[in-house]
């Protein structure tokens, strides 16, 4: 029997069997706030990333709903595309992307406003036997899918962690996609490459290279969030009732993912998210889901923006960066509201 279909159920039988996405339900929390008003607008796009570690923007979906929401679209993103551009410009509502990439995009000026953060890790930095750590990666090739991607931003700050130039000191081969990164990796054409799940999970049963840096693991990465909430800094002004709501019903999915993480990968390979059930749930419970109500969503920025400032990268310092692009008034009220 097909593994998918062994594990996987109906999204009808999954909603209405298990009502697994009702949070009064799972999680003992309220379906919605009551002093809360309607939100201010009844459409809500999301970025629908390549990644399975940003399932709670997926299971977010009929919380969203329960918000009030009643046009949900998964606006799909290739990798190699810039979240925080769809976001300044207005073509989603929300996107799940790392400190680094946020840094970014507001050192240059676009209005982009970080709300949360989602979790810790899921990046793993895979290297060839010629790298035994990162200092090793000087002179080396590093597959990434684009200057200035996702993948390239994190290891800019990785690399200036250790003391290394990352405009100077490695040589990027630009793939384009994020199979591609791990294609050319595999077959030797680059010394090193960062894995974003599911691709580690595929590559350990294989005995391809070795990981050198574990951000679910490694300190410091493993103190500060991956994936974090962003919005238009336009949206939250303008409907600050919605930008809560939808806050809220993603926070409600984290914590889905977190203690049931058996059902949220049942829910991504009925709704096609991910057709494996064995690897959607692997990733699910590796990743600290439940570290959103602790881990420092400010920190995490400042931290990121000290080491893309030391590089050269950005000319913000991590004060401005926080200053401009965060807001974590919503997060605060739900950290209260929402306690376990």
């Amino acid at each position: 029997m097909n593994k998918s279909i062994q594990h996987g159920i109906s999204r009808r039988e999954f909603l209405a069997g298990t009502s697994m996405l009702d949070a009064a339900t799972l999680l003992g929390l309220p379906r919605t706030a009551a002093a809360d008003p309607p939100p201010e607008t009844t459409r809500f796009r999301i970025a629908q990333g390549p990644f399975i570690c940003y399932a709670p923007q997926m299971v977010a979906e009929e919380l969203l709903r329960m918000e009030g929401f009643t046009d949900v679209q998964y606006i799909k993103v290739p990798a190699n595309d810039t979240y925080a551009t769809m976001v300044a410009n207005g073509g989603v509502d929300l996107a799940v992307f790392g400190p680094p990439t946020a840094v970014m995009a507001v050192d240059a000026g676009n209005p982009v406003v970080m709300l949360a953060g989602l979790h810790v890790g899921c990046w793993e930095l895979f290297a060839n036997e010629r790298v035994r750590g990162v200092p090793d990666l000087k002179g080396k090739s590093i597959a990434v899918i684009d200057m200035g991607a996702v993948d390239q931003l994190w290891l800019a700050s990785i690399l200036s962690y250790v003391g290394l130039n990352p405009s100077k000191d490695v040589n990027w081969i630009p793939a384009q996609t994020l199979s591609e990164t791990m294609r050319l990796f595999v077959e030797g054409k680059a010394d090193a490459f960062l894995g974003f799940p599911p691709q580690p999970q595929e590559l350990r049963p294989r005995k391809i290279g070795h990981v050198i840096v574990n951000t679910t693991l490694d300190r410091p990465w493993a103190q500060y969030f991956c994936c974090m909430a962003s919005m238009p800094v336009e949206f939250v002004k303008k409907y600050p009732v919605a930008t809560k709501r939808a806050l809220r019903a993603l926070l409600k999915a984290t914590d889905i993912c977190a203690t049931e993480p058996e059902r949220a990968a049942r829910y991504l390979v009925a709704k096609g998210y991910e057709p494996r059930y064995e690897i959607a749930l692997e990733v699910l419970k590796s990743l600290p889901y439940d570290r959103w109500r602790e881990a420092s969503a400010e920190d995490s920025l400042r931290f990121h923006a000290l080491r893309l400032h030391e590089a050269g990268l950005i000319k913000s310092t991590p004060a401005q960066i926080v200053a401009r692009g965060s807001d974590w008034r919503f997060l605060n009220e739900l950290k209260k509201e929402l306690k376990a």
